[in-house]
């Protein structure tokens, strides 16, 4: 079977964690374009990539151009989030496959037009939520699907993170609205995802205070969201980047009648707690499950997710993250922005809204 040929669209940040996905999956595809407007960080991919593998890809500046002139499957879209939607579109309408960093948008409306014209496209939508293919996740969702928490209580989930204003000034559209939205958008949404996964993924009801306290930026370094789930399982937020002075822990907790699980450590990936009122021989293979963090707060999980992604493209099943799986988290922070530009619980169902209408808004906190 041929390889799937991929182009990644940017080369930021986010970029080494594709990169090191193409070198783990090299027997399913093939990455040979890299992509970026500043060409200077597309080529220190493709040197990157070809230290891994020993093959260089091809480098354009204009991701168009290059599916002008190259036979490619599937793009992968690691662009600022502000891009992402107009980028997958054109994608899309090309008959490319997409995978795409979160947020796969900032608006409710871009992100159904994505779903819409994939569909109709017959391509594959994804989303980058690389966090549900930890280990210690796949083992918690495991024991959700085997009814071994009874009914679900709540859930929490903590991103007690920092971020100072270099981190800001490095790449100034973050923490904007038109590009990125706040820390609930930006840092918190791989976590909201887990825990409206968790709980059932269809909320009912969100309501949020958000705030800027410390950081020169448009959007919120703080935010605190209540979810209410159509199931009556009640999800708690916090979400903050003004932890001082780095990093603390990012956590899911799950309770329930008959079972408590906390997933921890620096990015979701340690087990915590692990209490359940019956055992299960998977309790056996959880307990290995308390070891190191990863090197940062990414992980290793785009690994998995390129593998699982490959599989709905060759097979035409959807991935695990699909568009309609990615948009639920983003369209959750959506909300929150909404409650807190209202002051009122909003449904979700009928959330129509963008981090543009929170422009006119003041987070700032002021005592």
């Amino acid at each position: 079977m041929e390889k799937l040929r991929f182009m990644l669209i940017g080369c930021g940040r986010i970029s080494k964690n594709h990169i090191a996905a193409a070198a783990a999956n090299p027997e399913a595809m093939e990455l040979c374009v890299v992509c970026d407007p500043v060409t200077e960080r597309a080529e220190q991919k493709a040197a990157q990539l070809e230290g891994l593998t020993g093959k260089r890809p091809l480098v354009y500046a204009d991701y168009q151009k290059a599916l002008d002139e190259q036979e490619i499957d599937c793009c992968a879209i690691a662009t600022e989030s502000g891009y992402h939607a107009a980028i997958a579109l054109a994608c899309i309408r090309r008959g490319k496959h997409v995978l795409v960093e979160k947020p796969m948008a900032l608006s409710t409306r871009d992100a159904e037009q994505m779903i819409l014209e994939a569909r109709e496209k017959g391509v594959t939508l994804g989303v980058c939520h690389q966090n549900r293919f930890n280990d210690p996740v796949q083992q918690l969702h495991r024991a959700l699907e085997d009814g071994r928490f009874g009914k679900l209580v709540n859930g929490t989930a903590r991103i007690l993170w920092n971020r100072t204003m270099p981190y800001y000034e490095q790449a100034p559209w973050r923490g904007t609205w038109a590009q990125d939205g706040g820390t609930l958008m930006n840092q918190c949404i791989h976590n909201i995802d887990l825990l409206q996964w968790s709980l059932g993924g269809e909320p009912d009801t969100v309501f949020a205070m958000t705030g800027n306290f410390l950081r020169d930026i448009e959007a919120e370094d703080f935010g605190a969201v209540l979810i209410r789930f159509k199931n009556g399982a009640i999800g708690i937020v916090e979400g903050t980047a003004c932890v001082y002075p780095k990093n603390l822990e990012e956590t899911l907790s799950i309770f329930g009648e008959t079972g408590a699980a906390v997933i921890g450590g620096l990015a979701v990936n340690r087990v915590e707690t692990w209490n359940f009122a019956s055992e299960a021989p998977q309790d056996k293979e959880v307990e290995a499950l308390s070891g190191k963090d990863p090197h940062d707060v990414y992980g290793s999980g785009h690994n998995a997710l390129y593998a699982d992604y490959i599989r709905a493209v060759r097979t035409g099943e959807p991935p695990l993250v699909s568009g309609e799986e990615g948009v639920k988290g983003m369209k959750i922070i959506l909300a929150a922005y909404q409650s807190q530009k209202t002051g009122l619980p909003v449904q979700y169902d009928a959330v129509d809204f963008a981090t543009t209408d929170m422009e006119n808004s003041d987070v700032r906190y002021q005592a």
